[in-house]
């Protein structure tokens, strides 16, 4: 079993199937890391894969069988094994991801060694560790930035990134009406979500609370419709601001339909009715 690192997949496969001197369609491999381009060109990762050759692993497994007489250990076994050691070997925050994978899961429970670990507290380190990662990514995105930045700190819980940002230049990073907010809110949430499957909160000084402050007195008017008639909808809203009324009206109407709706010029806004009936725009 070997470990091997190249800037993708289809390369690391090859490198892969060379060290081991077979063809690729031999091979037997988990992926420990996948490829990624990064942000803007930094916190770009190779591919990181854990092979081995199949002739290879099942004349050794067959000589082992006959000379024991034991049962044969499962291949997903083996190479659950192969992958905690290579990640262990590895020692670094990417390899805490890994343990999401549904093998290698399987292999911790089984494992007597872990048995004294509830699920609960794997968890809870799993995401603290991912939120170090995520944070000194952060920081050295934001320190290779033209803006004065001191404070950024990062939080993992229930599937969502709580990012906090502080700093002189604070308000300049969130821009004129938030627009440098909205961009830097959408760069991270792309990253987020397709590098760990995560939604994000950014609050940047104050500026999210403050929003959700305004938002919240903007609503009560449509969330007195909406108690009254039984639907309404509120004004066009931009950026942040859909998904915060979004946000606040479905757990204020946890039995209604609630959902952003784009008018044909682009422009959003969120809808509240009843699950069987439509609300016209």
């Amino acid at each position: 079993m070997r470990k091997v690192e190249a800037p993708t997949l289809e390369a690391a496969y090859t490198k892969a199937a060379t060290v081991l001197e077979c063809s690729i369609s031999e091979l037997q491999y988990e992926v420990v890391q996948h490829p990624t381009n990064g942000i803007l060109g930094f916190m770009k990762k190779n591919a990181i894969i854990v092979a081995t050759c199949k002739k290879k692993s099942s004349s050794t497994a067959s000589v082992k069988e006959i000379s024991s007489g034991v049962e044969p250990v499962s291949h997903e076994n083996v190479v659950a094994t192969e992958i905690v050691a290579a990640i262990k070997e590895e020692n670094s925050y990417d390899a805490v991801v890994v343990k999401e994978d549904a093998i290698v899961n399987t292999f911790f429970d089984s494992d007597d060694s872990a048995k004294d670990i509830t699920e609960e507290n794997q968890e809870d380190i799993v995401y603290d560790e991912l939120a170090l990662l995520i944070e000194n990514q952060l920081k050295d995105l934001l320190d290779k930035s033209c803006f004065d930045i001191d404070i950024v700190e990062v939080d993992v819980r229930d599937n969502t990134a709580l990012i906090f940002i502080d700093g002189e230049d604070a308000a300049l990073l969130i821009g004129k009406e938030g627009y440098r907010y909205n961009a830097l809110s959408y760069m991270l949430f792309n990253w987020l979500h397709a590098r760990y499957e995560l939604f994000i909160k950014l609050e940047i000084a104050e500026f999210l609370t403050k929003q959700q402050e305004m938002i919240r007195h903007y609503l009560l008017p449509v969330i007195e419709n909406v108690e009254k008639r039984g639907r309404a909808k509120t004004r066009f809203l931009d950026g942040i601001l859909v998904q915060i009324a979004l946000e606040q009206l479905r757990e204020k109407f946890p039995n209604k339909y609630v959902a952003v709706k784009t008018s044909r010029d682009g422009k959003k806004f969120v809808v509240i009715n009843e699950f069987n009936t439509k609300l016209d725009a």
